[in-house]
């Protein structure tokens, strides 16, 4: 038997009005990404060790499953094991190499399941959470606009959900490129810990920065100034960007024409045409920040984070990136572009911090009143008739005293009360149904097969407070 308060931490569990707010932002979601033309899959919840680990250093996240597994293997490698999925990126690539005869590309996709991650919770962090992704991949190549593109949808997505108290969003972007073209310039050639430890600025001081690229990086004292010095260029102008690397190439020696020069530049020309081509579509909705580095092994060009205005203790609440090695097939590859928002995260902020809540946890706006249990068909009679076109309602759950049954209505947040014509000797108006507005008081003769609901009390509504 279930105890109270015998909850797990890491893994919510919403009341009934928090689930409409998060099935509120889930709808939002996926219908701006269905109006950008992307398809929508669900991938199984386990994967191979195998596969999980080609995300990089997350062996200590991923929650194995011994159950499945055959007798005597709890002590081998995690490679050898299965695991719930952490994130959604790992499992498409899978499912795009299994499902490749079956796909059009570019496959544009969006994907809303559940994930595991074994990390600490914390406030809007947690170890069973909901994401939210999209990515398109490419069938050998993938054009540089969709690393434009898929930002800019994330953005209008995030910008739907300002009617529910979610403040405007900035998406952060940089370059792999850029990055890893000025460390080699500098003399740093194993560049992957850099980026990881960079990712970290976030979180910790610059100073401690520095000394974990110098400990753990195996970078000099100046090569980590350099980095932490690339680290503080923003830019919301591709001119302001490009004047920004040029002075720091001509700082720290890199030379024109030199193989680290031509990769940065290369970087630099790609976060250049984004930000120029966002700002045209939506100004101001994209910016160059090169201390974006998305510690991850497998993202091989633009880098994306995402930020809430006034909101930046809650860390990045969109990610992603470009990735062109992930999911391959003999000679064949298929590179993409992605993001993916925590959708419990953002859920977490609305409830907690704007105080989103619902104009009434049920989804039916008529309660069909019961006289007495000898006559329950006719209310539910009425109750089909009313959802046969489009009208959610519910039925009494018994027939008290209709002051009770308002009331239950009420708790609800349901806005009509409906009073079937029979029987005739209980009936306010012989011979006619009514409905009731408890909010407004007003009452009237109803037709169940022409009435509607006044459109303000059609559907749950979401209201934020401060």
């Amino acid at each position: 038997m279930a105890k109270k308060g015998a909850s797990i931490s890491g893994f919510p569990e919403w009341l009934p009005q928090e689930r409409v707010v998060e099935q509120r932002v889930i709808d939002t979601l996926r219908r701006v990404f269905e109006l950008h033309g992307f398809l929508g899959i669900e991938t199984r919840a386990v994967e191979t060790g195998a596969s999980l680990l080609k995300k990089g250093e997350t062996s200590k996240e991923i929650y194995l499953l011994s159950r499945l597994q055959e007798f005597g293997q709890d002590d081998a490698p995690v490679e050898s094991h299965l695991g719930l999925h952490f994130d959604l990126t790992v499992p498409l690539s899978r499912y795009v190499v299994e499902n490749s005869g079956g796909l059009v590309f570019p496959f544009k996709r969006w994907q809303i399941q559940k994930v595991w991650r074994g990390e600490r919770p914390q406030e809007g962090r947690y170890r069973e959470f909901t994401q939210a992704d999209i990515d398109i991949v490419g069938d050998g190549t993938l054009p540089e606009h969709y690393e434009v593109d898929a930002p800019l949808v994330m953005v209008e997505a995030l910008e739907e959900l300002r009617t529910l108290g979610l403040p405007a969003a900035v998406i952060h972007a940089n370059s792999r490129k850029l990055s890893e073209g000025f460390y080699r310039g500098i003399g740093i050639t194993d560049v992957d810990p850099v980026l990881r430890e960079i990712d970290k600025l976030d979180k910790i001081t610059a100073d401690q920065v520095s000394r974990l690229l110098q400990q753990d990086a195996g970078c000099t004292a100046g090569q980590a100034e350099a980095c932490l010095r690339l680290a503080q260029v923003t830019a919301s102008t591709a001119d302001g960007l490009r004047g920004s690397c040029a002075s720091l190439c001509e700082e720290y020696g890199i030379e024109h024409g030199s193989d680290p020069y031509a990769l940065m530049q290369q970087g630099v020309d790609t976060l250049a045409m984004i930000i120029d081509r966002a700002s045209k579509i939506r100004p101001g909705a994209v910016v160059a920040d090169l201390r974006i580095a998305r510690g991850l092994d497998y993202y091989t060009g633009s880098v994306y984070e995402t930020f809430l205005d006034g909101a930046e203790h809650l860390g990045s609440i969109c990610s992603g990136g470009r990735y062109d090695n992930l999911a391959s097939q003999g000679n064949r590859t298929y590179p993409g572009v992605g993001l993916s928002i925590g959708v419990s995260r953002l859920v977490s902020y609305l409830l907690h911090t704007v105080s989103a809540s619902p104009s009434r946890i049920s989804p039916a706006c008529v309660l069909v009143a019961v006289w007495d249990e000898d006559s329950r068909m006719v209310s539910d009679r009425i109750a089909a008739a009313l959802r046969s076109r489009g009208i959610s309602c519910d039925v009494s759950p018994n027939s008290a005293k209709i002051g009770k049954q308002i009331k239950y209505a009420d708790r609800l947040g349901i806005p009509y009360v409906w009073f079937p014509a029979e029987p005739g000797d209980a009936d306010p108006v012989p011979g006619h149904d009514q409905i009731k507005n408890i909010i407004t008081g007003e009452q009237e003769d109803a037709d169940v097969s022409s009435w509607a609901p006044a459109p303000d009390y059609a559907r749950q509504d979401i209201t934020a407070g401060n």
